[in-house]
């Protein structure tokens, strides 16, 4: 009885983690809808206006039978783009709808498994390993290596690479010091921006009047007076930024001007755009693949796999050789190094622990048993870690576990 219910299967414990994967798909379609809304209110503004304006001048005669036809033509003209826009708009939140569905088939699937050791929770887990892989090379810039994992897969509707293409092409371009792409993404999503107080188009508009100054000549500095008119004045902490800038160079070493002028803000700027978009579509800042592992690292951490009586080779050694802590691999000891330690309830080291000047920890009757295999001189004892460290039996001392 006790090993069938521990080998019970908790789902909601399990989509923790799956909780990003259902929140994307609504934000996408919510966005798609807002701008479908956008489209159909502006183009009745217009049209009824225009309609308006044909009518009048029609019946007031200002406008013969050609002019009012013109002026029709234009006004079927501009219905005929609406319907192109939603159509498109349409196609696009089909596929939003066909990723939330999949999605909560995918999770669903999790309730109908009855136990850990069910061969359908190990299929069900491989699917979710392959979902943190592709997360994992998207935010890393992997993208095609991503998409073709996710094609070969077939796990295309529960993965958001479109989502971390569109994302990449922005921070890159910020990286690269343009900044045309990310204006228009912030005057896309306007209204969200506002509601979370957002300040990353007033940055862009900084760093636009940065390298208006950065020019240095009469012109460009009445661009830049112009551009924090428009654009900064309104805000009392940037406006202030946007005016300092006006007397300074390029070459101060005034602060906080020398860090607006330098080249690794478009770094700091791209960084701030990523921490946006997360925010929006509520995506965690980390790979899952990161947060997934540190679970595990945290359950097998211990104080010893960061200590500085580690040994070098065992630091140092690949992960894939036998005998190596996965804490203490290369590939994952600088991840579990800000994870907590695990809490053990009960204790499974030896039953007699003594600890060493070094601070290693092994059991008195195999430790003594080891030295005599080894022939140690009497009265010493030799670390089984490293045979060139030696010490006298009287440094030894027992350890209790609290």
């Amino acid at each position: 009885m006790a090993e069938l219910a521990s080998t019970k299967l908790n789902a909601e414990a399990h989509l923790l983690l799956d909780q990003p994967l259902l929140r994307l798909p609504l934000e996408l379609s919510r966005k798609t809808f807002k701008s479908a809304q956008r489209n159909v209110e502006k183009t009745m503004i217009d049209v009824t206006k225009d309609l308006q304006s044909a009518a009048n001048a029609s019946i007031s005669g200002q406008a013969g039978p050609d002019a009012t036809l013109a002026s029709l033509d234009a006004l079927v003209a501009k219905a005929q783009t609406l319907k192109r826009k939603l159509e498109s708009l349409s196609i696009e939140q089909d596929g939003h709808h066909r990723a939330q569905k999949a999605r909560i088939l995918h999770l669903n699937d999790l309730y109908h498994i009855p136990s850990l050791s069910d061969v359908k929770f190990d299929e069900w887990s491989r699917v979710r390993l392959d979902r943190l892989l592709v997360d994992y090379l998207l935010r890393n810039g992997f993208t095609e290596s991503a998409r073709q994992l996710a094609k070969v897969k077939g796990i295309e509707e529960l993965c958001d690479v479109e989502a971390f293409v569109s994302c990449g092409k922005v921070e890159k371009s910020l990286r690269q010091g343009n900044t045309e792409l990310c204006l228009k993404w912030c005057q896309e999503n306007k209204g969200a921006l506002k509601k979370m107080n957002n300040s990353l188009d007033l940055e862009l508009r900084l760093q636009q009047m940065v390298e208006l100054v950065r020019s240095d000549d009469l012109d460009s500095m009445m661009k830049a007076m112009d551009y924090a008119r428009i654009y900064l004045a309104a805000e009392p902490e940037f406006g202030s930024l946007a005016a300092g800038l006006l007397a300074h160079t390029a070459d101060t070493e005034v602060e906080p001007f020398q860090s607006l002028f330098a080249q690794d803000r478009w770094d700091h700027i791209a960084g701030l755009f990523l921490t946006t978009h997360h925010e929006l579509f509520q995506l965690p800042p980390r790979p899952l693949l990161h947060i997934a592992l540190s679970a595990g690292l945290s359950a097998l951490k211990t104080p010893a796999c960061h200590s500085s009586f580690s040994s070098p080779s065992s630091s140092a050694a690949n992960s894939s050789s036998s005998g190596v802590c996965p804490i203490c691999s290369t590939e994952l000891n600088e991840l579990a190094r800000n994870v907590p330690y695990a809490q053990h309830s009960k204790s499974i080291v030896e039953h007699d622990p003594v600890v060493l000047p070094n601070g290693r920890i092994y059991g008195q009757e195999r430790l003594l048993a080891f030295n005599e295999k080894v022939a140690t001189a009497e009265g010493r004892v030799k670390d089984p870690m490293d045979l060139e460290v030696e010490f006298g039996t009287e440094e030894v001392r027992r350890v209790f576990i609290a």
